[in-house]
């Protein structure tokens, strides 16, 4: 049984922490705004929530966090109140969150410098996902930290790939967040078509999804949009942050990826609308209608 802390008890963090508990491992679990469902999900699976970060991590080998942006987990990590501050030497730290290449290798150099270890671990799958514990991970970092933490993936994941140096897990969930915003904009579009050619788009859904077009995202999230349930899984907020840090990773501002452009602008258009920044990606419909 590993004693580990799980910091960010959000949608995602909270399923998370949850089935690490759930088998078996001591879970301290800490989120910055006490009494949101994430918090009661993982607490009712067995884990003990702190009062604050630092509480969490004192007796932890293994800190999870699963915070929203690069600031928080800078700020987390290396900030004034940093929680390695409290943190034992050779802690495994392991960001889940979605931060870019570029932050995973500057917090794996800053940890080294401080005897402790890191790992960066975005993952896909959404809210369901999490909760049945079939997210599909990346990992970058030493492929020694990767195999002592691989039990652990096994907890919260499926399919789980170690990818390469710190910095690569984040670069793999970044070209999937553009093939799940490009394909966003082809589930929108089509179903836009059908509507306007007078077909059922719910047929669209049924034959499409069992052909070359099909996609997870036509399979579950049409469905969503046929009923006009835009309820995130997976914020238009949090997509929007992952295009910003697409660009943020490339050197060349002129990058010629014509399509992430289109999604991202598709997104801004629709955060803008009444109750965008509360709706999830598939809300992008709104856009056409």
């Amino acid at each position: 049984m590993t004693s580990m802390a799980y910091l960010g008890l959000g949608i995602m963090g909270g399923a998370m922490a949850a089935n690490l508990a759930a088998k078996g491992h001591s879970v301290f679990g800490w989120n910055r705004t006490p009494g949101r469902p994430g918090v009661k999900v993982a607490e009712e699976a067995g884990a003990k929530i702190t009062g604050s970060a630092s509480d969490a991590v004192k007796q932890a080998d293994v800190v999870f966090l699963c915070l929203s942006d690069v600031n928080d987990i800078e700020e987390m990590l290396l900030g004034a109140n940093a929680v390695t501050k409290a943190a034992k030497k050779g802690t495994l730290f392991i960001d889940m969150s979605t931060t870019g290449p570029q932050c995973a290798q500057h917090l794996a150099q800053e940890l080294d410098t401080l005897g402790m270890r890191f790992l960066d671990a975005p993952v896909s799958g959404g809210d369901i996902g999490a909760q049945k514990g079939t997210l599909t991970i990346m990992v970058g970092g030493a492929e020694s930290d990767f195999e002592k933490a691989k039990p652990l993936f096994e907890c919260i994941g499926k399919s789980i790939t170690y990818c390469g140096s710190a910095g690569s897990g984040q670069a793999v969930k970044l070209c999937n967040q553009i093939l799940c915003a490009v394909n966003m904009v082809a589930v929108t579009e089509a179903i836009r078509f059908a509507e306007l050619t007078g077909i059922d788009p719910q047929l669209v859904i049924d034959v499409c999804s069992t052909g070359a077009g099909g996609s997870w995202a036509l399979s579950n999230l049409g469905p969503k949009i046929l009923k006009k349930d835009f309820a995130p899984g997976f914020k238009i907020t949090d997509m929007r942050k992952d295009l910003r840090l697409v660009g943020e990773s490339l050197s060349d501002t002129n990058h010629g990826l014509t399509g992430t452009t289109l999604a991202a602008e598709n997104f801004q258009q629709t955060e803008a609308l009444e109750s965008g920044k509360t709706q999830g990606t598939q809300a992008m419909i709104r856009v056409y209608r």
